[in-house]
């Protein structure tokens, strides 16, 4: 009992953190935010990738068919936090920002033996979180300021099943409810009194259901394991999307385009090789068609987002005595292109991560250590490059063992 209270309690506490910003990026200002690909922190140690992973080492949201990768007598649960340290470059100087925030909480359980298994978790899909400031003249007789800011993001709370097909096929889904509040601010000030500024503000409330689709395709020959793996996800509307836009020029309010806003659909494709349970090798691939779903009511204002990612695991032996020798090592790489027309800044990410499993436990704590670069500084335009540490407890423990007396 003291268990689930625990797990109930975290999941309340998770679900409170996330009402603060995760990010202090003016790129978030664009689309819904910067979005949120929904990875294990020991895969996104391995650049990102998911769908072709399969473990019993760890949860992964991103593929719903590898919950029966799961050991059937062990309970998992993984809770992950991350700082994030940004310096922005542009033609008017250089800028610092620390964030830091709850990355997911998920777990995972065998429903039965091997076949069936449970995942369920709450998880961001979005962030936005920006404050800047531009200043400029007209004719040198006006003096303005045009200030932008913005706040918010989108949760969502999953459920997932998998399912065994045979002993080389798996396949699952996970449900998803959407919810969560963006606001996004533009202010012209003038330093001239006789000259009357505007604001306008922009607030976006949405709620929906939506699924992934998941496969996977395995076999292991010796000391040789293959995993091939598939996601898909169909285009729909938000089931609820409320906007609001204020203007204090006129002093009006207008509420308009409910249910104007959709999903995309998704697909993607992984590959993981395994060496004797030692070396792990990953690719993913992974392409959201922003283009063709409507925001505020309009098809291509978004364009497609694309992603790949690369990593590589090693352990060099499980079962010796040297606790350096039990340790996971990780490295990985990605690429994301942008998916708002109004940027075509593509981010760029290389990871680095260390596994330590606990001896007298099935615990591991994972932490990765990402780099990041979009933008360049090309005619003023903004550069950013960050830092980012995420630490994760992925705990198992043998919850549905009979002992005998």
């Amino acid at each position: 009992m003291k268990k689930y209270v625990l797990i109930i309690a975290a999941s309340l506490m998770t679900i409170a953190v996330w009402a603060q910003n995760a990010t202090s990026s003016p790129s978030s200002r664009f689309g819904y935010g910067e979005l949120n690909d929904n990875l294990p922190s020991a895969y996104r140690a391995m650049g990102g990738v998911g769908i072709g992973m399969r473990s019993n080492k760890a949860i992964n949201p991103a593929q719903p068919a590898s919950y029966t990768s799961c050991d059937s007598m062990t309970f998992m649960f993984d809770l992950a936090g991350s700082f994030l340290y940004t310096n922005y470059g542009d033609s008017y100087g250089q800028r610092n920002r620390v964030n830091g925030n709850l990355e997911y909480i998920t777990l995972q359980m065998p429903i039965w033996r091997q076949h069936i298994a449970l995942s369920a978790g709450v998880m961001p899909y979005s962030a936005v979180g920006y404050n800047f400031s531009l200043s400029d003249s007209i004719n040198s007789d006006f003096h303005y300021t045009h200030t932008y800011s913005g706040e918010g993001g989108f949760t969502q709370v999953y459920g997932g099943l998998s399912f065994n097909i045979c002993n080389w096929f798996a396949f699952g889904a996970n449900a998803y409810y959407m919810f969560g509040d963006l606001t996004k601010s533009r202010t012209q000030t003038f330093a001239e009194t006789d000259a009357k500024g505007a604001s306008q503000t922009d607030y976006l409330s949405i709620s929906s259901l939506r699924l992934r689709y998941g496969a996977q395709l395995f076999h292991t020959f010796g000391k040789h394991t293959i995993v091939l793996g598939g996601v898909f996800e169909n285009k729909q509307r938000f089931s609820r999307s409320e906007y609001q836009q204020i203007e204090t020029t006129t002093e009006d309010t207008v509420s308009m385009l409910d249910n104007a806003f959709e999903m995309p659909m998704m697909y993607g494709a992984g590959l993981s090789y395994t060496y004797d349970g030692r070396l792990v090798i990953s690719c993913d691939y992974q392409c959201q068609d922003w283009s063709k779903t409507k925001y505020f009511n309009e098809e291509n204002v978004l364009k497609v987002r694309q992603r790949w990612a690369a990593g590589v695991e090693y352990r060099h032996n499980p079962m010796s005595r040297n606790y350096a020798e039990r340790m996971y090592w990780r490295l990985g790489a990605n690429y994301t292109t942008a998916y708002s027309m109004a940027t075509s800044m593509p981010e760029i990410g290389v990871t680095l991560g260390i596994g330590f499993p606990l001896r007298t436990v099935g615990t591991i704590v994972n932490t990765t250590l990402e780099y990041g670069h979009r933008g360049d500084m090309t005619g003023g335009a903004l550069a950013e490059n960050y830092l980012r540490f995420v630490i994760s407890a992925s705990i198992a423990e043998n919850w549905f063992f009979k002992r005998k007396l």
